[in-house]
């Protein structure tokens, strides 16, 4: 059995891991084979080959059979491959339906509460974390923009200011609708975002970073420069600190908005 680098990496691409993908490979090439066939083929410890198949079954990438001892059955790879994206549809559909439910229920409100009562035993300087990946930085922006009651000022670079409006645009809208005030500072040219009716813009030179603070509470700043590093290894600093917004940001921001 000859297997490419690039079959390994394109199922690694679909979320198997090493094991996964060589006993999905063997049993492939057997067709059907029993646990301790495959785990021979594949040279992966049997104790751990029927938590893998049974994995792959769950999946849809293979299909048991009851027989003793117990064989497994491959599917030709376009079907599975089917199967597999319509089983994942359909966890997706009832996870989001979970979701849904808790977030409407009395749960919510107790889990809330577990959170706040947490909350008073820390202290403020312990309220602080990074974020890496360009994804969950954004998802984080936008968590903490949607906390904003009265203010969000912002300071972003040429590189990022078209992200900044695609991915966050239709949030700060509706903040801005309920009375929250947007600044955005940014280098401006023809090309840049239009930001009318959500947020007033100031243009600046070149920056060297990306800042943001929301009310007097929340401090956010990328610890990566935005021309040179992948959107991978994007990392954004955080802090739930008034001292860093009032005395550090704030003060430091209304510098730019002089020059």
């Amino acid at each position: 059995m000859v297997v490419t680098n690039d079959i390994l990496d394109a199922l690694k691409g679909i979320g198997m891991n090493l094991y996964e993908r060589k006993i999905y490979l063997a049993i492939l090439a057997k067709g059907i084979a029993t646990a301790g066939e495959v785990s021979s083929i594949a040279k992966v410890p049997r104790s751990r080959s029927y938590d893998i198949l049974e994995s792959l079954a769950d999946k849809g990438f293979v299909v048991l059979q009851p027989s003793k001892p117990i064989k497994y059955v491959a599917l030709e790879p376009k079907d599975a491959l089917e199967r597999v994206k319509h089983n994942l549809e359909k966890k997706h559909m009832e996870t989001q339906e979970r979701i849904d439910k808790l977030a409407s229920s009395e749960i919510l409100t107790e889990l809330e509460t577990i959170f706040k009562e947490g909350l008073s035993l820390v202290q403020p300087f312990e309220m602080t974390g990074t974020i890496k990946g360009k994804d969950a930085v954004n998802q984080h922006m936008r968590a903490v923009f949607k906390k904003a009651k009265a203010k969000i000022t912002i300071v972003t670079t040429k590189n990022s200011h078209p992200d900044l409006h695609s991915t966050h645009y239709n949030v700060l809208k509706k903040l801005s609708k309920k009375g929250v005030k947007i600044k955005v500072y940014a280098p401006l040219d023809k090309s840049s975002p239009d930001w009318t009716g959500v947020a007033e813009v100031k243009h600046i030179e070149q920056p060297s970073g990306r800042l943001y603070t929301v009310d007097d509470e929340h401090a956010m700043m990328a610890l990566t420069d935005d021309s040179k590093t992948h959107t991978s290894q994007d990392i954004l600093f955080w802090a739930q600190s008034p001292h860093v917004v009032k005395e550090v940001m704030e003060p430091f921001i209304a510098t730019m908005g002089k020059k």
